[in-house]
């Protein structure tokens, strides 16, 4: 009888021990309620890519790209989408936030077709609609291109507008601005509407120096819970990248094209083609170029941009991430 007793004891511990094993880890994704993270999230759920790695992925509507730090800072999320720029000042400050690289795209400085400007010296007295304010990224970078290349710089030149990325559309289309440098979604948009790029980030770039592609938005999270749960991370990002896969076929984006609000086909062609473009590729390791590109920001941006990191700082590019492309 004793016998029974420790059998059914040994039997309960030994289903406990395998129900808690199997637990999933929950992951919680904070992203913009109407942004394009949306839509890989999406491909993530519907295939159970995350839930068979065991991974409990719940997605968090957030209404800004400051609601999404707050989030990220106060602990109501584990996750969001933003820039290394962000995470390196955070780590000077003693906030040691991570990067993994979630895409390359990004958006270009677009004109009207019978548009004039054929070049970036043309916009001397130009309108041109910038997103994201005087600190965008992509907006300095076309500043430190402009200032190397032309000898004077596109801020000065020309007349920047700063807006909303719809806003500056509708101006454009009003033919309120001559040229305007939004998000790629935004971007392609116009595209699709027959506008045509002026300029984009990889000849920016080229002009400054950097020889890669580089990203400049990625998944980010607090360093301590990432170690915690340095599996559980690996495992999201690997259903990210079979996300991203899944995304090269036409039949995903039938499915998805609802979500997108496209308000035609062209637009949503548009729109899935930037979106594919900017699905990041097994490369060399960027990080020289990575480490210059941000010398020419903090030499245009100033502690307003970067704070006190004066260089990369350490770890801002997660050591613990295993990427695919090391599997290849």
């Amino acid at each position: 009888m004793f016998f029974l007793f420790k059998s059914f004891i040994f039997l309960l511990l030994t289903l406990s021990s395998v129900a808690f094993a199997a637990a999933p880890t929950q992951i919680r994704v904070g992203v913009l309620s109407f942004g394009t993270v949306n839509w890989e999230l999406e491909v993530m759920l519907r295939h159970e890519l995350a839930k068979k790695r065991g991974i409990d992925l719940v997605v968090v509507p957030l209404a800004s790209g400051d609601a999404s730090t707050i989030a990220l800072q106060g602990g109501s999320v584990d996750v969001i989408v933003s820039d290394w720029l962000w995470v390196s000042r955070q780590r000077a400050d003693a906030k040691l936030f991570s990067f993994v690289t979630y895409s390359n795209a990004v958006g270009s400085v677009i004109v009207d077709k019978d548009s004039p400007i054929k070049t970036l010296a043309d916009l001397k007295g130009k309108k041109i609609g910038v997103s994201g304010g005087p600190s965008d990224k992509i907006w300095l970078l076309l500043r430190a291109y402009s200032l190397r290349n032309l000898g004077a710089d596109v801020a000065s030149t020309a007349l920047p507008t700063f807006g909303a990325p719809p806003l500056l559309n509708e101006l454009m289309q009003r033919q309120q601005l001559d040229a305007v440098l939004n998000t790629w979604a935004y971007t392609a948009r116009l595209e699709a509407k027959g506008m045509q790029r002026l300029i984009e980030l990889p000849e920016i770039l080229a002009g400054l120096g950097v020889k890669s592609a580089i990203p400049l938005i990625g998944w980010v999270f607090r360093e301590d819970w990432a170690t915690k749960n340095q599996d559980a991370l690996n495992a999201f990002f690997a259903a990210s990248a079979e996300a991203k896969q899944l995304m090269l076929t036409d039949d995903e984006w039938l499915t998805l094209k609802p979500k997108m609000k496209a308000e035609n086909d062209a637009i949503f062609i548009s729109l899935r083609d930037k979106f594919r473009a900017g699905i990041p590729k097994c490369a060399p390791n960027p990080m020289a170029d990575i480490t210059l590109t941000y010398k020419v920001l903090a030499d245009i941006g100033g502690e307003k941009l970067v704070g006190k990191a004066t260089q990369l700082s350490k770890d801002t590019f997660w050591p613990g991430y295993q990427s695919p492309c090391n599997k290849q």
